[in-house]
């Protein structure tokens, strides 16, 4: 799991959740109420959400987000993540403790992981297989 995790405000606008994208090499960014996990901006939602329907840059994040986000609890196990994840064709998913964000965890994140059973594997499979079918997805 990422700790260190990039997130934007509601209030923040489009333009600044890109660059922020840009320069932490990332593709979606989970957006706080304080500590508190409220929605994910990624850049599917910048494209289809803003530039598709000629929303300025000046956009706020909270009316493109996606608002309703699967997440982990802190102490799931690494196969309950994979399972949610390859379930849900997820390729990230927030983790959270209370509803506040402690994480997230990534395809990365299990690729480079000790995943010594087949089903770990399968599921990553599963889940690259999904977004080069139909793109990434965060809904519920």
């Amino acid at each position: 799991m990422t700790k260190k995790v990039v997130t934007c405000q509601q209030d923040d606008n489009s333009y600044e959740a890109a660059v922020k994208m840009r320069d932490a090499d990332i593709g979606a960014i989970p957006v706080v109420n304080g500590d508190q996990l409220v929605g994910i901006v990624t850049d599917r939602d910048l494209v289809l959400r803003g530039i598709a329907e000629k929303k300025p840059n000046s956009q706020e994040v909270g009316s493109i987000m996606t608002k309703e986000v699967l997440t982990a609890e802190e102490d799931a196990t690494l196969e309950e993540i994979v399972r949610l994840m390859s379930e849900h064709q997820l390729r990230r998913i927030p983790v959270v403790k209370n509803g506040a964000l402690t994480g997230i965890v990534a395809l990365g994140d299990l690729s480079v992981e000790d995943l010594s059973n087949d089903r770990a594997g399968d599921a990553l499979t599963e889940i690259s297989q999904q977004d080069q079918d139909h793109g990434q997805g965060f809904l519920h």
